[in-house]
């Protein structure tokens, strides 16, 4: 799950508002915190933290998804395949990883 919608699912779980969230970060007013939620900025290290002791979970909750999507070992057309893969359903994301791994199956042998 992206962090922007973590954000959100939390903000409403908790009920509370942007202002609210932002009342509880350092250097973060509203605007900055809807940004965030709309995934349009991240927010920092220190903010990252702050956000997770103001949600009371674990900042791993929150950096997650964030890491595996600066991941610099990553190529941009393995964030693609991921990012496709999440759109499909659970059907159709076995069939495209039995398709991948008979793929990796062949490559290894034909080496």
């Amino acid at each position: 799950m992206s962090l922007d919608t973590t954000l959100r699912l939390l903000a409403k779980a908790s009920g509370m508002t942007a202002s609210d969230i932002a009342a509880a970060i350092p250097r973060a007013g509203a605007a900055t915190v809807k940004s965030w939620m709309s995934g349009d900025k991240l927010p920092g290290k220190d903010q990252l933290f702050a956000l997770a002791r103001a949600f009371g979970v674990p900042a791993g909750a929150l950096l997650s998804e964030l890491a595996t999507t600066l991941d610099p070992a990553r190529t941009k057309g393995e964030h693609d395949l991921l990012a496709a893969y999440r759109e499909l359903n659970t059907r159709q994301q076995g069939a495209l990883l039995e398709v991948a791994r008979s793929m990796a199956e062949r490559r290894r042998r034909s080496r």
